[in-house]
């Protein structure tokens, strides 16, 4: 049997769980059940697949999201790809690329494509499925998983299940239907012949590369330009951008998926049921849904406290959140941002996201903390001409050698030792100590110890936008913050 290499498809914003998923950190990147982040529990699926051999994963992001991301998977000790999508081009090109990558040492793998922000509760069932679908995709299939419905749900496409196969319950596609209304999804659920579509998909990598070509030459001649002029970077896969450029948008349902059931000369598409607690997480209600609830339908999270509530989703990040005689409602509170909805209008969360993107606010795009490769930082004040930030650097991590136009900074050591570079000096500042950065003075920080560097930065001058930076070194390849 081919190797089996995890593909996971980590784009998208999350707009509908804005507070929690911001555009710069989406809900990929969170923890919402357990300590693992949507994307590690993604992988983390793979773990106790026996008697499979298993390549590296890959996993596609773009470049906003590349340390945080390589800090997950080296905090699960995952030895992984990551290859880098200069701009969104929907899920086609995607695993077309992620294709080329796999075959990149003359193999043929299988590869199963993962969405990195759903949630599956039931493990081993989700495995078994996995195993049925290798066989049929080892042998030339395309295949899907079918969610197995228990309500007429309006907010998923379906997938009409055709002549059956005998493998783990497997059938031919007969066709894909848009989200329905709810007269018709109540006839579908009735049927017993439609299934939730997942996103989940299986096939080797010559077969896609072989039906994107089929289906969407341009596709296919786009996305081999650009990963042909790739480049590898460090821990990262990078394609050619001017190429990328040229390539449409499309998702791998209509692309390619949508064909199969009706074109003879394309590989069969099958389908797999799939019973596992599966939700795509797409919005607070559907999270809501998949979580543990105490005997009055309420989740809470953090610092809360329900007096006489029923069927309460309550999540605190940074404050107390005391709720009082409500019910079917949805409380977030983040250190800048708090949301209240009913249960009912979750799916509107995102107009108040474009409502913050249109009032140029920036809590449509971060959080107060604020990931970077060598660490966080936390805005805690500002103000008229400051700004006061909780600065957090790895052990070893380095900031950029860099300079500011227009404000000065004033150092306070915490916790750790600080190596700091200041004009041509280099000197070293430990706990309960500071230090004096002039504006217009090229500076950088460093942690040189073992123990993470924790500091108090004061920001002071006529402008503290994070682009007034410049940039004279840098070991992590940026121009930007």
């Amino acid at each position: 049997m081919q190797p089996l290499v995890p593909i996971v498809l980590s784009g998208g914003s999350g707009t509908r769980l804005w507070p929690l998923s911001r555009q710069k950190y989406p809900k990929q990147l969170l923890s919402f059940i357990g300590e693992d982040s949507l994307l590690q529990a993604t992988l983390r699926r793979m773990e106790g697949l026996t008697d499979v051999e298993l390549g590296a994963p890959l996993v596609i992001c773009n470049e906003e999201y590349r340390f945080v991301i390589a800090e997950q998977l080296r905090l699960m000790g995952t030895k992984g790809n990551i290859l880098l999508e200069p701009v969104g081009r929907n899920t086609a090109p995607a695993l077309t690329l992620a294709a080329l990558a796999a075959m990149r040492d003359g193999s043929d793998p299988v590869l199963l494509v993962m969405p990195a922000d759903h949630v599956i509760v039931d493990v081993p069932r989700f495995q078994m499925a996995i195993r049925a679908g290798l066989t049929l995709a080892a042998e030339g299939a395309v295949v899907t998983f079918g969610i197995t419905p228990d309500s007429p749900e309006t907010g998923y496409g379906y997938i009409e299940a055709g002549e059956p196969l005998g493998e783990g319950g497997a059938s031919r596609i007969a066709r894909f239907v848009e989200k329905p209304d709810r007269v018709t999804a109540q006839t579908y659920l009735e049927s017993g012949s439609y299934f939730w579509n997942s996103g989940l998909f299986m096939m080797t990598a010559s077969v896609w590369l072989a039906v994107i070509g089929a289906c969407r030459p341009d596709i296919s001649t786009a996305c081999r330009a650009a990963w042909e002029k790739g480049v590898v970077d460090g821990d990262f896969l990078r394609v050619n951008k001017e190429e990328f450029l040229r390539c449409p948008s499309d998702s791998i349902d209509y692309a390619v998926m949508e064909r199969l059931a009706h074109d003879d000369s394309l590989p069969a598409g099958v389908f797999i049921p799939l019973s596992a607690g599966w939700s795509d997480v797409g919005s607070w209600d559907s999270l809501w849904q998949v979580l543990p609830k105490d005997h009055q339908g309420n989740v809470s999270q953090g610092d809360v406290l329900l007096n006489d509530c029923r069927n309460v989703l309550a999540l605190s990040e940074h404050r107390l959140v005391a709720c009082v005689g409500i019910e079917d409602m949805v409380v977030i509170e983040t250190p800048d941002a708090i949301l209240v909805a009913h249960m009912n209008k979750t799916q509107n969360v995102k107009k108040i996201v474009d409502d913050l993107k249109r009032g140029g606010r920036p809590e449509s795009e971060l959080h107060r903390k604020v990931f970077r490769p060598w660490g966080w930082y936390d805005g805690v004040d500002s103000g008229e001409r400051f700004q006061v930030k909780r600065i957090v650097v790895k052990p070893g991590a380095s900031l950029s050698l860099q300079m500011h136009h227009h404000r000065a900074e004033h150092w306070i050591v915490v916790h750790g030792t600080a190596q700091v570079t200041r004009g041509d000096t280099t000197y070293l500042v430990s706990e309960n100590e500071s230090t004096f950065i002039p504006l217009g003075t090229r500076h950088r920080l460093q942690n040189p110890g073992c123990v993470p560097l924790e500091m108090i930065e004061v920001q002071s001058g006529s402008y503290l936008g994070e682009d007034d930076i410049v940039r004279f070194e840098d070991v992590y390849g940026r121009k930007e913050s």
